[in-house]
């Protein structure tokens, strides 16, 4: 889509979610946050539900949650760290290796604002390293499942701060340099980079690829900014600017179940400066299509993690 502002608002709600009843999906960050409310609505609707994430407490946690409100509804758990290639592996091949297909990956699990440059087990830089390395590793991983499904989708979210000039997909790792929000501007511009060279290789299969941003909500993500101004600017944006958290999930929702979303689509809110409201296809960032950067980041991303999509 061309253009500077979003499509006319069609007023979706997760109410027009069709029956889910046989379709299985995979939400990462499914215990907590945007992530579970994904889960819940998914799972309301009569979708088996598997919910991803570090530790496996948390999850039980959150799937018990989620049976008590929703008594019969099949929730599954699988531990899975974004920050490390191993365990990403161990889930893939346990996913990979049941029967059954994997109809909706969710990639929804993030980390935002690490005040100082960390790395994963693996050595990359942590928000890029999870963001988009970690998801990139899973999805590959998952691949065969997915293909398993008669129409699948691959759901990445991403940010407002994919159109961020900072975000620029040089110096990957921010060796050269680093700064919290520029390194989480880079990792969502590569959600979005990633999910149209996804799509373009996906053509001809029954999978297709869309990448989401939830606008803004208060969430986990949010509540990891250190620092008393920091903190202060948080709460005044809360009040000010952020949708509510279910508000929040309805881009990926709909990305997951509409049938009028196409592969290769960037979806958000429909409201003022993108925020809040119902779900619409949005302008993609700035260059976010261009062929040289897809193939850059799928190479760059395969030499990092050493995984190789499925031909």
């Amino acid at each position: 889509m061309s253009g500077s502002t979003a499509a006319t608002a069609h007023h979706w709600t997760p109410d027009a979610i069709g029956d889910q009843h046989g379709r299985t999906a995979l939400v990462t960050g499914g215990n907590s946050g945007i992530g579970l409310e994904t889960a819940r609505v998914l799972a309301r609707h009569g979708a088996r539900v598997i919910l991803a994430g570090r530790r496996q407490d948390t999850l039980d946690e959150a799937a018990a949650a989620l049976g008590a409100e929703q008594p019969g509804s099949e929730v599954g758990t699988v531990v899975v760290d974004l920050a490390d290639l191993a365990s990403i592996r161990r889930a893939g091949e346990r996913l990979a290796a049941e029967p059954g297909a994997i109809d909706l990956l969710i990639n929804n699990a993030g980390v935002m604002n690490v005040p100082e440059r960390r790395t994963t087990a693996d050595g990359f830089e942590l928000t890029f390293g999870t963001n988009h390395l970690g998801h990139f590793a899973l999805t590959a991983g998952l691949m065969p499942a997915l293909l398993r499904s008669p129409a699948a989708r691959v759901v990445t979210v991403s940010a407002v701060a994919a159109r961020w000039r900072s975000g620029r997909l040089d110096d990957l790792n921010s060796e050269r340099r680093y700064g919290a929000m520029t390194a989480y501007a880079k990792s969502k511009r590569a959600n979005v980079v990633f999910t149209r060279e996804l799509a373009r290789r996906l053509a001809g299969t029954h999978v297709e690829a869309v990448v989401v941003h939830p606008g803004s909500a208060m969430t986990n993500l949010q509540r990891h900014s250190s620092g008393p101004l920091s903190r202060m600017v948080v709460a005044v944006a809360a009040r000010a600017l952020m949708g509510s958290q279910q508000g929040a999930a309805w881009p990926s929702l709909y990305a997951a179940t509409s049938p009028d979303v196409r592969s290769g689509q960037f979806i958000g809110p429909a409201g003022r400066d993108q925020t809040s409201g119902t779900p619409v296809q949005v302008p993609l960032p700035r260059d976010a299509d261009d062929l040289a950067e897809g193939e850059r980041l799928w190479t760059a991303s395969e030499r990092l993690t050493g995984v190789r999509f499925p031909a």
